[in-house]
């Protein structure tokens, strides 16, 4: 009899990252499919997940070369360092999100070691693929967090509040993109009681802002407007639409308790939406957040995990938002590995078999080779 597909899962040895690539609910999931899993001593602790309980659900709970060994499929939130995984099965597949414009000489590594990288952040934006998107989970809640930091550094109270000794006026949020993590930074900032506005390039998203009860703040009649890149991305701009941008962007900031920026373009570095004399016209007290610094950032002079004051304002950054909501994080990015491997589960094979629509748009490398278009 044929042994189980192993599925190993390492702790995640990157600079400030907490989550981890599985959890007891997707490691009992996977052993009912029929596969073996393993996972290294200490990978979940970051993320509250004690050893016994992977070990509970039925995965072996091992060092990290004694879990690696024989793997036929390794999980990761962040790409794992080709040395890591000296053992693992000819062809082994590396599922996780493995940055592979930001870390090119780690993919080629992993395409002479023969094994098959599938980057989750390549996942195209189809319907069903969505519960497999990485991207959309962890920026979700990116911009919940963002929103819940801005608050913790405002020295004001973000909703109206009439009090016997009178009354405090409610906070100004404005988000600048209107993606995931600008929807969820939305529905927050609203949540606590705030005033909110928002903008994007993709005139699609005006209804999107109107229908979560916040004001689009949109250049009008100008070129460049509709901004819609393929699979839903913002694309980058006309200069008379960055000019027009930018002189509605400085109007409207001048009036703002709170800024979130998030706007990204895949591959590109992160656009500058807020400029320096811009933040010098907020008022003292003032916050932003910028969801950008890994490519970046969106805004003049910040610093990736550093909070920053200019003019007065507090410019907060951090590398990894997620990372920071390490039990939830790794409870959703989990879920997105296993809906992945378990839509394309083969029975007989005891194993997934890709399709070429989503395995043609993740898939890396293979057969020794990198064999991804946007890698070419």
């Amino acid at each position: 009899m044929a042994q189980p597909l192993r599925i190993a899962v390492l702790l995640e040895r990157t600079s400030g990252e907490t989550r981890v690539a599985a959890t007891p609910e997707t490691v009992r999931k996977f052993v009912a499919l029929g596969a073996a899993v393993a996972v290294e001593q200490g990978a979940g602790v970051a993320a509250s997940i004690a050893d016994a309980d992977f070990a509970a659900a039925g995965a072996e709970v091992a060092a990290a070369g004694a879990v690696v060994a024989g793997a036929d499929v390794i999980l990761a939130v962040q790409g794992p360092e080709p040395e890591l995984l000296t053992g693992a099965a000819p062809g082994a597949w590396i599922v996780g999100g493995l940055d592979p414009l930001g870390h090119r000489s780690r993919i080629e590594a992993y395409a002479a070691a023969g094994f098959e990288a599938l980057a989750m952040e390549f996942m195209p934006r189809i319907t069903r693929a969505q519960s497999m998107d990485i991207l959309s989970s962890q920026a979700n809640l990116a911009g919940y967090k963002a929103v819940i930091a801005a608050a913790d550094a405002y020295g004001r109270a973000f909703p109206l509040m009439m009090t016997a000794a009178g009354t405090i006026n409610a906070a100004k949020v404005f988000v600048m993109g209107v993606g995931v993590a600008g929807l969820q930074a939305i529905a927050t900032a609203r949540r606590l009681g705030a005033v909110v506005s928002a903008t994007d390039v993709r005139s699609a998203t005006r209804e999107q802002i109107q229908s979560l009860g916040a004001k689009p703040i949109f250049v009008e009649n100008v070129a460049g407007i509709e901004g819609e890149g393929s699979g839903g991305y913002a694309t980058e701009m006309s200069p008379e639409y960055r000019q027009a941008q930018a002189e509605l962007v400085s109007a409207h900031i001048a009036k703002q308790d709170i800024v979130v920026t998030t706007a990204l373009i895949p591959g590109r570095p992160a656009p500058r939406l807020v400029s320096d004399a811009q933040i010098a016209t907020m008022k003292p007290g003032s916050v932003i957040v910028d969801l950008a610094i890994a490519q970046g950032g969106n805004v003049e002079g910040a610093v990736a995990d550093t909070v920053v004051e200019r003019h007065g304002v507090k410019i907060i950054a951090h590398a990894n938002t997620p990372a920071t909501l390490p039990a939830d994080a790794s409870a959703l990015f989990a879920r997105n590995l296993y809906n992945f491997l378990s839509a394309f589960w083969d029975k007989e094979a005891g194993r997934p078999v890709l399709d070429a629509e989503i395995g043609d748009a993740v898939r890396l490398t293979m057969g020794g080779r990198i064999v991804h278009e946007r890698l070419g």
